[in-house]
């Protein structure tokens, strides 16, 4: 089954919802502009009904270079991770 593009998730909320194309399509896109907004400013952003958005500090570790084989120092970095909700997890599992 092919996943769903951003043309027909604007397509299927309008029609839900009974709302015009154009607003359901602004609509989608302030609610990822305010995602960005609070995950940059408070590390995290609830979705509700689907888990959340969350900055995670990635420790300094040892990986391999997989062409050479060569142990390599990646350094500490920050990462946005998608933690899916416990009933988001029982109704698709």
């Amino acid at each position: 089954m092919a996943k769903m593009s951003k043309s027909a998730i604007v397509g299927y909320m309008a029609e839900k919802c009974e709302m015009p194309r154009k607003a359901a399509l602004e609509f989608m896109d302030t609610m990822a502009e305010l995602a960005l907004k609070e995950v940059k400013k408070s590390g995290e952003f609830v979705v509700l009904g689907l888990g959340k958005l969350v900055k995670v500090n990635r420790k300094e570790r040892m990986g391999r270079n997989p062409a050479t084989g060569v142990a390599i120092k990646i350094p500490a970095k920050t990462v946005v991770k998608f933690r899916i909700a416990k009933a988001t997890k029982e109704a698709v599992l």
